[in-house]
C-alpha cells in the first residue's frame, strides 16, 4: 500500500502540473487510505504538501508574468481569515463523535471524510464539465466584495478539510473576473500556497504528531510530480486530459462514500 501511496503523490504533483488543480483533492484520501494516517492529522500533512507543491508550481508562471498579484493580494488576505476560522473555531467544535444510532455512529473523521467526498464529487463534475472558450479581459470593474467573499469562503474549506481550492479558485478568476485562463492558474497556484502554509502554521497543536520524515518523502515526490507535470504540459494539452482525471476523481469520491458508510 505504501508504494501506491508514493505513486499517487507524485500523480497529485503530475495533475497539478497539467491543470493546474484537482490533485491536491486527492492528497487526504492518499494519507489516510494509503498511509493509514489519522483523518484529523491528515488534512495538516495534506495543507504542507499542497502548500509547497503549489509553492514550487508558481515559479514558472511567476517568471512568465503570468500572476496577478492584485488578485492574489485582495483573495488571498481574506483567505487566510477564513482559514484561520477553520483552523482555530470550526475543526476543534466537532466533537469525536457527531451521532450514533444503534450500532452505527459518524465519528470526527469520517464526518471530515464525507465531507472531503462530497467536495471530490464537485471537483470531478467541474472537470468532467467541457471548459468555454477562455473569457478575455473586460473593462467591467474589479468587484472588491465579491472577490473577498470569495477568498473567504475558499479559506473556510481549506482549512477545514486541507484541500488547496483550485477547482474553486480557477472558475471564479476565470468566470468572475475575467482573468485569462493561463493567469488564472499561476494566480490560483500561489494563492492556494499562501492558504495552505498559514493552514499549516495555524495547526501548531499536531506538531508533536507530525513525522518529519514522512511528510518530506511525500512533499518531495508530489513537487517531482508537479515537475514532471510541467515538462509534459508543453507537449500534451491539459484539457484533453482533464476529464478523464475528473472520472477519476468521482469513482475516488464515490469509493470514499462507500468506504466510509459501509466498509
Amino acid at each position: 500500500m505504501e508504494i501506491a501511496g508514493f505513486l499517487a503523490s507524485i500523480l497529485i504533483g503530475i495533475s497539478l502540473g497539467l491543470i493546474g488543480g484537482g490533485g491536491s483533492i486527492l492528497t487526504v484520501p492518499v494519507l489516510v487510505y494509503l498511509f493509514q494516517v489519522d483523518a484529523v492529522l491528515a488534512t495538516t500533512y495534506s495543507l504542507f504538501v499542497v502548500g509547497a507543491t503549489s509553492l514550487v508550481g508558481s515559479t514558472s508562471y511567476f517568471k512568465n508574468n503570468l500572476i496577478d498579484l492584485k488578485t492574489v493580494i485582495t483573495f488571498g488576505l481574506p483567505s487566510i481569515v477564513g482559514v484561520y476560522l477553520s483552523r482555530h473555531f470550526i475543526l476543534p467544535q466537532i466533537p469525536n463523535t457527531l451521532f450514533q444510532i444503534g450500532d452505527f455512529h459518524v465519528s470526527k473523521s469520517m464526518f471530515l471524510m464525507l465531507v472531503f467526498a462530497v467536495l471530490m464529487l464537485v471537483a470531478s463534475f467541474k472537470m468532467i464539465k467541457k471548459d468555454k472558450h477562455e473569457i478575455l479581459p473586460t473593462n467591467q470593474k474589479y468587484n472588491y466584495p465579491l472577490v473577498i467573499f470569495e477568498g473567504l469562503m475558499v479559506g473556510v474549506i481549506t482549512g477545514f478539510v486541507g484541500a488547496g481550492g483550485g477547482f474553486l479558485i480557477i472558475p471564479a478568476l476565470v468566470g468572475l473576473l475575467k482573468t485569462p485562463m493561463k493567469k488564472a492558474i499561476g494566480t490560483s497556484l500561489l494563492i492556494i500556497a499562501i492558504n495552505s502554509a498559514f493552514g499549516f502554521l495555524a495547526s501548531y497543536e499536531h506538531f508533536d504528531e507530525i513525522n518529519w520524515t514522512f511528510l518530506m518523502i511525500i512533499s518531495g515526490l508530489a513537487i517531482l510530480g508537479i515537475i514532471i507535470g510541467a515538462r509534459l504540459s508543453k507537449n500534451i494539452d491539459g484539457k484533453k486530459l482533464k476529464p478523464a482525471f475528473g472520472w477519476f476523481v468521482l469513482i475516488m469520491g464515490i469509493f470514499v462514500i462507500i468506504k466510509e458508510m459501509f466498509l
